[in-house]
């Protein structure tokens, strides 16, 4: 059996086409997406965003913002509970 010798861009367009034959576009996209790689610099990404915090004082934080989010809960009319849109989706509303 002899075949033709395909470039590499050919063999990746075929293999995309027949993925998405198959499994559909979504699912070839995901699919491709496990061999990408990514791109900037994490590391200095996140320190960046966090600075020097520890994990005690990122705790600390989201202790001091959960108390604050009690007490203006408090000093509203009553407890959120959620309801159906007529789309189906969960809407907060007051009682």
């Amino acid at each position: 059996m002899t075949t033709a010798t395909a470039s590499v861009s050919e063999i990746t367009t075929t293999a995309i086409v027949l993925l998405c034959r198959q499994i559909g576009p979504v699912n070839t996209a995901r699919f491709l997406n496990q061999f990408t790689t990514g791109f900037g610099n994490y590391t200095e990404e996140r320190d960046n965003l966090l600075g020097e915090a520890t994990v005690d004082a990122l705790v600390a934080e989201i202790k001091q913002r959960r108390e604050k989010g009690k007490r203006q809960t408090k000093s509203t009319d009553g407890p959120s509970r959620p309801t159906m849109r007529s789309s189906g989706r969960a809407k907060s509303a007051r009682r």
